[in-house]
């Protein structure tokens, strides 16, 4: 095999270990609220929405930090570990108490960053300028199978049951917990892709798979030192690269990621499983919209990523789909969901929004939320992995910094906050958001001519 088939095998092996671990968590999250509200024990008084604002508060912040680790231990190692603590998480629920809920929430931030910056890395040393958008599609793509498989089984398992008992959500959770450790042992797959000839200093040929090598003649005492002074190093590009022009006109659309990311990974589940009016079966039609979310991901990484169909017309074409695709669904749900549905009890909302509510209708809004996601994300992981492409790893940190401490936000101010103020901050933000994409775009494309650069 070639080095080109080795980096694409590289790629589509990441893409699997993603797609079981992130079937079980995204399925988790999912759910969740739902299932927290059905516990029988009085004992336990965590929230979902506590639980992933935590989640996201921490994962922010670690990714300051997540640089210097994925730098010391390799991408490799440091997904693994990061997937341990995924699934650790996820095994919580079998068994649950309040402390525990919340320190796992704890450590899969922490677990987060270090595997979403690894991840980045991976991505971009084994793709070069002409591969990235492909590549990204790719992963993107394998990815978001998760949302179809988990969210097919949640169905298959609930279909029917008004109450999640005991035996129901212990029987998920074991199963979701094995599915995640399949693809944390899945990275030891990936192999260290062949250098390329006369390679150009940078990022993508220092910290490879294994991470940085020591020379053998050096002392244990200088391989300390070493090791400190690259992740030093690595903490201290991540916050330089905060600050640039191009990180800061991304912010907003890598914001607005974040934002509709809470709302569509656990909101909006929540929400039809408290609609009362959806009948008996609202529960199990949280699997169903989680597969409609799916194939939009699926799809949009699918045509704007792996096939590679807009070259020529850039990212924005792309950017303004995944922008109307939103906005449409935001204002089906906003006719289609009633307003206190986030905040409603286990026994659901008897109130009507402004049409009769339509099951057809809610999951074509989950399909559309799901074709919109793709768009923003492959799009911005394309102009990252160009712009950024010699410091990948504190850039995708970086992305993952701002992305989640949004994240954090929503899912805080969802505790509070009925459907439509919660769906006015997404029009607000996503409005904002593509309209800085543009104007980075413009830049990237400025960029690309002047390095006959000629990918997405």
């Amino acid at each position: 095999m070639g080095p080109e088939g080795k980096k694409l095998l590289n790629i589509i092996i990441l893409g699997f270990g993603f797609m079981f671990m992130f079937t079980a968590f995204q399925t988790c999250g999912n759910i969740e609220q739902t299932v927290i509200k059905s516990f029988n024990s009085t004992e336990f008084h965590g929230s979902g929405y506590t639980s992933m604002a935590i989640i996201y508060g921490v994962f922010s912040a670690s990714n300051l930090i997540a640089p210097s680790v994925v730098t010391v231990i390799g991408p490799q190692l440091s997904m693994f570990f990061s997937g341990l603590l995924y699934s650790g998480y996820i095994a919580m629920f079998i068994y649950p108490y309040t402390w525990s809920f919340y320190t796992a929430s704890v450590l899969v931030g922490i677990g987060a960053a270090v595997l979403w910056t690894a991840q980045g890395n991976v991505l971009a040393i084994n793709s070069t300028d002409t591969t990235i958008g492909r590549n990204s599609g790719i992963f993107w793509a394998l990815l978001q199978f998760s949302l179809f498989f988990g969210n097919l089984y949640i169905y298959c398992a609930w279909h029917g049951h008004v109450h999640i008992t005991d035996k129901d959500r212990q029987t998920v959770f074991i199963s979701l917990t094995v599915i995640s450790l399949v693809g944390c042992f899945l990275f030891f797959l990936i192999r260290r892709p062949d250098p390329d000839p006369d390679p150009a200093p940078s990022e993508a040929s220092e910290a490879l798979l294994q991470g940085e090598s020591i020379e053998s003649s050096s002392t244990v005492s200088s391989a300390h030192v070493g090791l400190c002074s690259q992740a030093l190093d690595a903490f201290v590009k991540a916050c330089k690269m905060f600050v640039t022009k191009e990180m800061l006109m991304l912010s907003l659309s890598i914001g607005y990621t974040g934002l509709e990311l809470t709302f569509y990974s656990g909101v909006y589940g929540t929400c039809i499983g408290a609609m009362t009016r959806f009948g008996q079966d609202a529960k199990s039609l949280i699997g169903i919209s989680g597969i409609f979310i799916g194939i939009g991901e699926i799809l949009g990484g699918g045509v704007f990523g792996m096939l590679n169909k807009w070259n020529r017309f850039g990212r924005n074409p792309v950017v303004l789909l995944g922008l109307i695709t939103h906005f449409i669904a935001f204002y089906l749900i906003f006719l289609n969901i009633a307003s206190d549905a986030p905040l409603a009890p286990e026994a659901g909302t008897e109130l009507q929004a402004y049409i009769t509510p339509s099951v057809p209708v809610a999951m074509l809004c989950s399909f559309l939320l799901g074709l919109g996601d793709s768009c923003f994300n492959t799009q911005l992981l394309s102009i990252i992995g160009f712009m950024f492409r010699d410091n990948s790893a504190p850039a995708f940190a970086v992305f993952k910094f701002i992305q989640s401490i949004m994240a954090a936000l929503a899912f805080f101010y969802s505790n509070y906050l009925l459907l439509h103020w919660q769906l006015l901050i997404l029009v607000v933000m996503g409005f904002l958001g593509s309209m800085t994409f543009f104007m980075a775009e413009a830049m990237a494309e400025s960029t690309r001519r002047e390095s006959d650069y000629d990918s997405i």
